[in-house]
């Protein structure tokens, strides 16, 4: 693989997120009934990062969360003993009936994720609502769905590969695209 391009550098994620935490409380006026939900792994990381940004904002704490959805992906062949798919690590805390749940993701692609997230968070609970915030929406999708929060709209050919590279996992902040 080789990095054809970087998209984003550490000040242009930092000024993404505020925005998408503005957007965030903004749509939602306030943000008494949202829980944010991380999809793992860097989807979590970004979801911490949007709740300090809000919780500086808004001066209160918003309730946050993350799952790891790999056993919900309908394209991964992992499934349990019985058969039945189930969410693997839970880190949710609040109940998410008749709240507003942000699923957070560092890039939409297909959708498959998101929808395996939509499919975790309903066997969690039933939220009023579920938004979607992503830092980076590169098109491509096989499904329905679209981001609600979009930090970058990268438009990509299918054969590149959107990399999110992060300090908590990779030492750096930085959105490239390789070949």
């Amino acid at each position: 693989m080789t990095k054809k391009a970087d998209i984003l550098d550490e000040a242009a994620m930092n000024r993404a997120l505020t925005r998408i935490a503005h957007e965030i409380i903004e749509r939602n006026e306030g943000i008494d009934n949202v829980i944010l939900v991380g999809i793992k792994t860097r989807g979590a990381y970004l979801a911490k990062r949007l709740s300090q940004k809000i919780n500086t904002i808004e001066k209160k704490e918003i309730r946050a969360g993350e799952l790891d959805i790999s056993l919900y992906r309908d394209d991964l062949s992992t499934k349990t003993l019985n058969g039945e798919a189930t969410v693997q690590q839970v880190d949710i805390t609040h109940d998410l009936t008749n709240q507003t749940v942000v699923l957070v993701d560092d890039v939409l692609y297909t959708g498959r994720t998101v929808r395996a997230g939509m499919d975790a968070v309903m066997d969690i609970g039933r939220p009023s609502q579920i938004q979607l915030a992503v830092l980076v929406d590169r098109g491509h999708r096989e499904l329905p769905i679209r981001a609600d929060f979009v930090g970058k709209n990268i438009p990509t050919a299918s054969h590149e590969r959107v990399v999110v590279h992060m300090v908590e996992v990779d030492d750096e902040d930085l959105v490239a695209i390789y070949e």
